[in-house]
């Protein structure tokens, strides 16, 4: 069994007076795509929130290999090794896909002239060019705005950013909700290299087809807290959904 990476333990999330999040924990694993499912207002975002820093919890513990941590911020989160993608397309879409993948993390020429602020904008692009090759990821040019592509090449992109700066853990936040057919297939196999990188993946998706056809593991919310897991191999879509509508419980609400 893979080692657990990133381990949630009875979060509660208050906003006022709404409880979005009611002693919720999950698990994510190295080298395994995690689905996290349920319904809207299940919790999923605020947990994701809560998991990669924009958020902190009221109460409960995140343990990151092992040792118990706070995300105060999405930048404390990037620096212990944890990315997240969103579903709307988070690029600058002025920039070339080389400029998306050093965003906020440029490479500054040698010398006086990098003190200057110049940037290596060669040595960008061959880094970036190695990376989308080691990761599957096809584009058009290298050369042109990234806004000029298509959904699934800007979000493979997208993609791409994450993983290349992620040593721990990615969340995939609807990842292919505003794509094609043709453009999901290529994302999900960006997702597959990833998780065969040994990073853990978590997928948040609607998609249950989706979902079965990548995950490794469903972890599925309800009202706040998770109340099933299931493995993706042994796993069908009339599970998920009685899981989802409470048809299904494996874990009792406090």
């Amino acid at each position: 069994m893979s080692e657990i990476l990133l381990d949630a333990i009875d979060l509660t999330k208050h906003y006022g007076s709404v409880e979005a999040l009611r002693g919720a924990s999950f698990q994510a694993r190295a080298g395994e795509v995690t689905a996290l499912i349920g319904d809207n207002g299940a919790g999923k975002s605020t947990l994701v929130k809560c998991l990669s820093g924009a958020e902190q919890p009221t109460s409960g513990k995140i343990l990151l290999d092992g040792e118990e941590v706070r995300f105060d911020s999405p930048t404390t989160a990037r620096r212990l090794g944890i990315e997240t993608v969103y579903q709307d397309l988070a690029v600058a879409p002025e920039l070339d896909p080389a400029a998306n993948l050093f965003l906020g993390r440029e490479i500054h020429r040698k010398g006086i002239l990098g003190k200057l602020g110049m940037l290596d904008k060669a040595e960008m692009r061959r880094q970036a060019v190695e990376e989308f090759q080691r990761l599957g990821v096809t584009l058009q040019s290298t050369d042109v705005p990234i806004g000029s592509l298509s959904g699934g090449q800007r979000q493979s992109v997208a993609v791409a950013r994450s993983v290349v700066w992620a040593s721990k853990v990615v969340f995939m936040d609807e990842p292919t909700a505003a794509l094609g057919v043709v453009q999901r297939e290529r994302v999900l196999d960006v997702i597959k290299k990833v998780r065969d990188k040994g990073i853990a993946v978590v997928l948040i998706s609607h998609n249950m087809p989706e979902v079965l056809s990548v995950a490794d593991r469903v972890e599925v919310l309800r009202l706040g807290k998770r109340v099933a897991r299931f493995t993706g191999t042994d796993t069908k879509l009339e599970d998920l959904v009685a899981a989802m509508t409470g048809a299904l419980v494996q874990e009792e609400a406090a």
